[in-house]
């Protein structure tokens, strides 16, 4: 049996080319649970104190790079949770998010959760993500 992935939205909810109301994972796949992600680099430094656009660039190059190590692409993702900042812009988070997730078809689902604080004071956004890879 060979792994599938359902992106599902049905009649009655509200279709939104940005994020997909329902995701069944069904039969063999590889699942990827990718811890919270900052705009950190790889020596620890913040990136883009400040700028929501910028951190969450970074933040979703960086669960990219951690998916990549368990052998998914954003493609794969099928849930974001996005923490951000009480009192930053989810419209300015939300662009940069559409920039680097461009076109690609079958949006993940997606939680957007303001947050009083995250685990440095100068973070303005986190985000986890679940990604299953169907098996082949």
């Amino acid at each position: 049996m060979h792994g599938n992935v359902q992106h599902l939205n049905p009649p009655g909810l509200h279709k939104n080319p940005a994020y997909t109301q329902a995701v069944v994972v069904s039969g063999n796949a590889t699942t990827i649970y990718v811890g919270g992600q900052n705009a950190v680099d790889a020596s620890g430094n913040i990136v883009g104190k400040g700028d929501i656009r910028v951190q969450t660039e970074k933040a979703l190059k960086n669960l990219e790079t951690a998916l990549a190590a368990g052998g998914a692409g954003l493609q794969h993702v099928v849930k974001w949770n996005v923490y951000i900042l009480h009192g930053q812009s989810a419209q300015a988070g939300f662009e940069a998010f559409q920039k680097v997730w461009g076109q690609r078809p079958n949006p993940p689902v997606i939680s957007g959760i303001f947050v009083p604080a995250l685990a440095h004071p100068d973070f303005l956004v986190e985000i986890d993500a679940v990604a299953v890879v169907p098996q082949k």
